[in-house]
């Protein structure tokens, strides 16, 4: 059995105030096209389908359209919600959308029932998990110590009606640990965001959402197949693509990846604004591209981003490098900065502050405190 693996679709996401949702419309013809080539038995969509909780209106129409296309094309389709989604918006309607193949995620209410496929190798089960907080899953099973997400995750789906002789497949919405982030992704306090890949051992493939990056886990069948768009300049370098998986017999699945090409690539160019500006420098590139420009002038060029997007028409950010922004810090330590995590700065600001660092179990104070102000916060 055929499937294909999207997440992280964030349908009517802004990136630096520029509206995505041409670029989404075309990423998702290509899609369609993919999957007109594969003919999967199925579309496995691991969640934060749309960018906020409350989409506006055309980023539910260009979902609903994909919807009623894949179906018209008798492909099944199993969507769960991811972190940026309302589970209650997401899921509305969604008996209804059985009777058209299209299974969606109910919200989290302690179970999850597989829909079971059958092909010549015998039964598939494939269940949904949408993204679960270890609060969500307390209120199911009081009995159990649910303290991280891995234990959250672990009780969860210790209650799935799972056969071991059968294939199964999990879609689900969490951070593996080991995973590689993209700047585009909600980076959560202290790594408390955090899942063992361990518990995913029952599956023989765990469609991953949530990282941007398309990339596996430890084994080929535990995987993100990252965004089909870039969402930040730092996936500028990377591949984009969509996961193709075959399930043979049990313990044989193939994984390959089908490249997608975007209506416009993210680039990152720099040097001297009249330099930038010639055209012997931009005549080879795409000039309707998604540009970050860093400009090494030593004088500050007036009205700058203006006058480049006479060049450049969709120039999305704009940095100096020169004396005057490396006086103080370092250009790299800056970069070096924004990778790290909340814990890590907090760290360093206590060292910094007491000459030693925190003990075990001020980390682990540390730690909770600030799970517990992300949990409210969300």
């Amino acid at each position: 059995m055929k499937f294909v693996h999207l997440s992280d679709l964030h349908i009517g996401k802004r990136v630096n105030e520029f509206s995505m949702t041409e670029d989404q419309e075309y990423i998702l013809d290509q899609i369609l096209s993919v999957i007109d080539e594969e003919k999967p038995d199925g579309v496995l969509i691991a969640g934060d389908v749309y960018d906020k909780s409350v989409p506006a209106t055309e980023a539910v129409t260009l979902f609903d359209d994909f919807l009623v296309r894949l179906a018209s094309r008798g492909v099944r389709t199993f969507v769960i919600s991811g972190n940026h989604d309302s589970p209650e918006r997401l899921a509305f309607g969604a008996r209804l959308m059985r009777a058209q193949n299209v299974y969606i995620s109910p919200v989290y209410a302690g179970n999850s029932e597989a829909v079971t496929l059958n092909d010549e190798y015998g039964e598939i089960d494939v269940f949904l998990l949408p993204f679960v907080k270890p609060v969500h899953v307390r209120r199911y099973f009081p009995e159990e110590k649910i303290e991280s997400y891995t234990d959250a995750l672990r009780v969860a789906l210790s209650a799935f009606d799972i056969h071991p002789e059968r294939r199964n497949v999990l879609v689900t919405h969490q951070f593996v640990t080991g995973a590689s982030r993209s700047e585009s992704e909600e980076i959560s306090v202290g790594g408390s965001d955090n899942v063992d890949a361990c518990v995913f051992d029952a599956f023989d493939y765990v469609a991953l959402g949530h990282i941007h990056r398309p990339q596996r886990i430890g084994r080929d069948t535990l995987r993100y197949c990252g965004t089909p768009l870039k969402y930040s300049f730092s996936e500028a370098d990377q591949e984009k693509s969509i996961t193709v998986i075959e399930l043979r017999e049990k313990g044989n699945t193939l994984v390959r990846v089908r490249p997608l090409k975007p209506l416009r690539e993210m680039r990152e160019i720099r040097g001297y604004f009249d330099e930038l500006i010639s055209a012997k420098y931009y005549a080879g590139l795409p000039r309707e591209d998604y540009y970050h420009i860093t400009l090494t002038d030593e004088e500050d060029i007036p009205d700058a981003i203006t006058k480049l997007r006479t060049v450049y028409p969709n120039v999305m950010r704009l940095d100096y490098d020169n004396a005057r922004t490396r006086a103080g810090i370092d250009f790299s330590e800056a970069e070096a900065i924004e990778k790290k995590t909340p814990f890590e700065l907090f760290s360093e600001f206590y060292v910094r502050q007491n000459g030693k660092p925190m003990d075990e179990e001020q980390e682990r104070y540390l730690t909770a405190l600030m799970a517990e102000i992300w949990e409210e916060n969300k």
